[in-house]
Parts: structure tokens; C-alpha cells; sequence
């Protein structure tokens, strides 16, 4: 039994019947959570966006399961965060095995005072159907199905886009083009852009199966399963009794021949059988199969003239450790205020090129990871494997070898360190959080408000964390002056906030600047950098 997933309705745009290419300042490609994210982030920031998707429907298959707590703060901006932390099965906790024996767990989030989890397992299409509603119900948001771009012409000052439609080709042009258009980007191959990197021989084998299992919301990775031998397993709980499996393949097994549902089930009983102790799993129907290779590739840079790459579509990392849909939501949340800020004139275009370098840093750190998960993994010669296992073998009873361990090293939102807005300390600090890095939520008191969490108390643009309100006050015009109270000592551990001090905070929610004794000037010229304006 397979699910059946949103569908929507293609409308006829005036358009397509304009004699001249009508003109948008803003356009999307492609309307999966990258690309819908991009669209109402810019709507939000008051611009108007035309988003265009190729499809009449939700992506089919669970695809994306792992969304971090990062994604579900941007999300959470968006307006349906909450919604989708409480529709996801929360989980912070893993446990590695090798063979039929744990090896240890870890807690992802053991600190209080965070209003999202670690991660949420939900089914990718639930994230895009949240992100579609609320799409529909911004106005400046024009929501384009069946329209596929076939053409483009780029250059500096826009691009001029061919569309094909069921009523036929059209044309417009924007000043700014924002490709989410996924993996396999037509966009990418329009414009001819190698997509160079590493695409590992060995294959794996994903199935979500509908079942009843006590099985704990913990995140389950074994080397060498006894109802795997040679290969690795892992097991995810998803929400509505749906369950992520997936089984590593050889290199040279016949894709197809292993998707079939003949051949998935045997593998599948024989995972569970190991699990029930009974001789006999449970019961359970095939949800949606699938079969991947680890692929570690990135765009050399993902700003060409006119067109912006996000997502998948500027880079592609194997999926253990939970790095796409994530690493695509804080694309972005780094692009969508830099765009909004050039084009209202608060920045120059220049602060684009930023993009550039912190996003990719972010795609580098993420490559780096995925490359590093996938020789772990899957060791790609005899010396390789020699040392993963004594590695897992010292894992079970020393604690520095589970270091060594690497099942995937799970999402966590990249420190810009080499990024030219973030203003350097000039204050010796002990603790706290370092310029370029993200701000972690914290529980506050607002007044007025009352009790809520730092991460809903930050605004759209800049914002000033102050120890006090004598620092409230040198706050430059539109910077939001935080004031909050700690009653739980969460501003206090984790941002070593006490009074004089301060946090420039950007509007994706990473530091700018921090002050030891804060004073208008250094404030005002750590928002001028902030803002791409240089040091003044």
C-alpha cells in the first residue's frame, strides 16, 4: 500500500499571454522544502516571489526524514515549526552496535532550555505539504505549477527564462534567479556547470515499512548485523507506525532486481525476526522502496551571474547524518535576508558574494563529513576495514575510540569562521558564543511577554542581546534590543552574557559581533560590516 500525496492545480498566468517577457524581480525554481522555504522567506521580508515547479504534486516517497533543530527554528520563522515538532517523533539518543552487541549511545541535546528537540523524524512530503499551505497563503508569493523552465538566458543585469507550460512556451525575466531545482538541476545543466566531487561505488538499499514495533525513537546503527552480515543497517521510527530502514548493498547488486518487493521483504523479515527473538517478526507492508549511492558534490561556487544555487542543486552529500534538506534550509536562511537587504537598498550587491563564502563553508564542512562517514562506513580497501573494525572493536570499552566511531556525524548548523561580516573579538572572553557561529535558544523572560525561548524573542533583521538596559539604549535604528531575564541561567552559560556585555545578532541567527564593554561606535560599525558595507 502506498500513500497518496497532495496534488494541486496548474492556472494559466496572465503571463503567459504578455507580448513582451513581463519582468519579476524574484524567481524560484523548483518547489520542494528548499525552494518553497526560499519563497516565503523572501515574501516574509515583504518581496514578491514567483515560485515555479515543474510537477502538479508533493515529491512521492518519504525521501528526507531527519529534520535537525536547526531546520526546525527556520522553520519555526515560517510559522509551522511547532506544528511539525509535534507531528515528528522526537529523539535526541543513538545507539551504535557491531554485530549482535551495543557498542554505546549518546544524547544529541542532554541540556534543558530549548523549545525544539534535537531532531524530529517526519516524512519529507508532511514538511513540503506545511511549506505549500503556507505558501498559498502569502500574496506575494505567486505559486506556478506545470511550469517547467527549458531555456535560460543569464547575464549580469538578469536572466531571461523559458517556460513550458500545458498551454505552451512563455517567457519572463527576472532580475535574480533562485535554483532549488534539486539534485539532478536542469537549471545546473542549462548552464553548463560541472558538478564535480565523489560518487562512492557501494549502494544502499532504503525501505519505509508500515509496522507495529516497540522499537524506542532512538536512532539504531549497526557494522556487520547478524541479519546483515558484511554490510550496515540503521533503523529510524517515523510517525503513524511507518519505519526507516536501510540496508547496505554491494557495488555491483542489480538496482533493480533488489527494489522489487520480492526481494526487499526476505531481507526486511530477516531484520526483524533477529529483533522479535521469536523466530517471527511482524507483520508489515512495504511503504516505499528505494535505491541510492553515497554521492559527496558541490557547484564551485553557486552564484553565476544572475543565478543563485541552493540545496541540493549547489550540493549533494550522502544522506547518513541527516546534511541535505538541512543544509538546504540554512542556505536559505543565509540568502534570503542578503537578498531582501540589496534589493531594499539597506545593503550593496556586493553582500551576495557572502553567500558564497559561508554557504560554502557550510557545503564544505558537510562534505567533508559525508566523505568521512562514507569511508567509516563503507572502507574502501582491506586496510581500510582493518582499521574500522579494530576502531569499533576499542569502541566498545574505551571512551576515545567512540570518537573514532563514525556512523554518520549528525547535522549541526556551520560556525562561519572565514566569514568578512563578522566583526573579531577585541575583548579576551571566556565561554560564550564566538562571532560567525550560530546562537543557541536559551529560556528567557520577556518584558514584556513573560517566559519564552530566545529563539522566538529574535526578530526578522538585526537584533542586540543586552545584558542590560544602559546597553538597551545604544542600540542603532532598526536593531531590536533584546533586554530578557534569566531565570533558568541559560544567557548566562551559554552566552556568558553579564552586565556591559552584548551580541550583534544577524538575521539568521548567527553572531555578528559580541562586546565585552558594548559602546554605540563599536556597535554601530560591527552592523555596518554585518551589513556589507565594510569597516567604517
Amino acid at each position: 500500500m502506498f500513500t497518496a500525496y497532495a496534488t494541486f492545480t496548474y492556472r494559466k498566468s496572465p503571463d503567459q499571454e504578455a507580448v513582451a517577457p513581463a519582468h519579476h524581480p524574484l524567481v524560484v525554481v523548483g518547489a520542494g522544502p528548499v525552494g518553497l522555504s526560499m519563497a516565503i522567506d523572501l515574501a516574509q521580508r515583504g518581496q514578491r516571489v514567483v515560485l515555479l515547479d515543474d510537477n502538479d504534486r508533493i515529491g512521492e516517497g518519504s525521501r528526507a526524514i531527519c529534520f535537525s533543530k536547526k531546520a526546525l527554528e527556520i522553520l519555526d520563522t515560517y510559522g509551522c515549526g511547532t506544528a511539525l515538532r509535534d507531528a515528528g517523533v522526537s529523539w535526541s539518543r543513538g545507539r551504535v552496535f557491531q554485530g549482535g552487541n551495543e557498542l554505546y549511545g549518546f544524547d544529541l541535546l542532554p541540556e534543558p532550555g530549548h523549545k525544539m528537540p534535537a531532531f524530529i523524524n517526519l516524512q519529507q512530503f508532511v514538511v513540503e505539504k506545511a511549506l505549500v499551505d503556507r505558501a498559498m497563503a502569502l500574496e506575494n508569493i505567486d505559486l506556478r505549477w506545470k511550469n517547467r523552465v527549458v531555456g535560460i538566458d543569464n547575464r549580469e543585469a538578469g536572466a531571461l527564462l523559458a517556460i513550458e507550460t500545458p498551454d505552451g512556451l512563455y517567457r519572463l525575466h527576472a532580475d535574480h534567479v533562485i535554483a532549488c531545482d534539486g539534485a539532478r538541476s536542469p537549471m545546473r545543466a542549462m548552464l553548463g556547470l560541472d558538478f564535480p566531487g565523489e560518487i562512492f561505488e557501494e549502494q544502499f538499499l532504503i525501505a519505509d515499512v508500515k509496522m507495529r514495533g516497540d522499537f524506542p525513537a532512538e536512532r539504531w546503527f549497526w557494522f556487520d548485523p547478524p541479519f546483515h552480515p558484511g554490510g550496515s543497517a540503521l533503523l529510524h521510527k517515523q510517525p503513524d507506525d511507518i519505519w526507516r530502514i536501510d540496508l547496505q548493498l554491494p557495488a555491483t547488486a542489480d538496482a533493480e532486481f533488489e527494489k522489487r518487493p520480492e526481494n526487499v521483504r526476505p531481507r526486511i523479515e530477516k531484520m526483524l525476526e533477529a529483533f522479535s527473538g521469536k523466530g517471527q517478526g511482524p507483520a508489515f507492508d512495504l511503504e516505499w522502496v528505494s535505491i541510492y549511492r553515497f554521492r559527496c558534490l558541490r557547484l564551485e561556487k553557486f552564484t553565476h551571474k544572475s543565478v543563485i544555487f541552493a540545496g541540493d542543486a549547489a550540493h549533494q552529500v550522502s544522506p547518513f547524518g541527516a546534511r541535505g534538506a538541512n543544509s538546504g534550509l540554512q542556505d536559505v536562511e543565509n540568502l534570503g535576508w542578503k537578498l531582501a537587504a540589496v534589493l531594499d537598498g539597506d545593503s550593496p550587491r556586493s553582500l551576495l558574494a557572502t553567500y558564497d563564502i559561508e554557504r560554502g563553508e557550510g557545503a564544505d564542512d558537510n562534505l567533508g563529513h559525508s566523505t568521512r562517514s562514507t569511508d567509516f562506513i563503507a572502507p574502501q580497501s582491506p586496510a581500510e576495514r582493518i582499521l574500522r573494525d579494530a576502531a569499533l572493536s576499542l569502541a566498545r570499552h574505551h571512551d576515545f575510540a567512540k570518537r573514532m566511531v563514525n556512523s554518520g556525524r549528525l547535522s549541526v548548523p556551520t560556525a562561519y569562521r572565514a566569514s568578512p561580516l563578522s566583526t573579531p573579538d577585541h575583548d579576551e572572553w571566556q565561554g560564550g558564543v564566538v562571532p560567525g557561529a550560530p546562537v543557541p535558544d536559551a529560556r528567557v523572560e520577556m518584558i514584556p511577554g513573560g517566559a519564552c525561548y530566545l529563539s522566538e524573542a529574535l526578530g526578522p533583521d538585526f537584533s542586540l542581546l543586552c545584558a542590560d538596559e544602559a546597553i538597551a539604549g545604544l542600540c542603532p535604528p532598526g536593531v531590536k534590543a533584546l533586554v530578557p531575564r534569566d531565570p533558568h541561567g541559560d544567557l548566562a552559560a551559554r552566552f556568558a552574557l553579564r552586565p556591559g556585555t552584548a551580541y550583534l545578532i544577524r538575521p539568521d541567527r548567527h553572531v555578528a559581533a559580541r562586546f565585552r564593554a558594548a559602546d554605540a561606535r563599536a556597535i554601530k560599525a560591527a552592523l555596518r560590516r554585518a551589513r556589507g558595507k565594510g569597516e567604517s
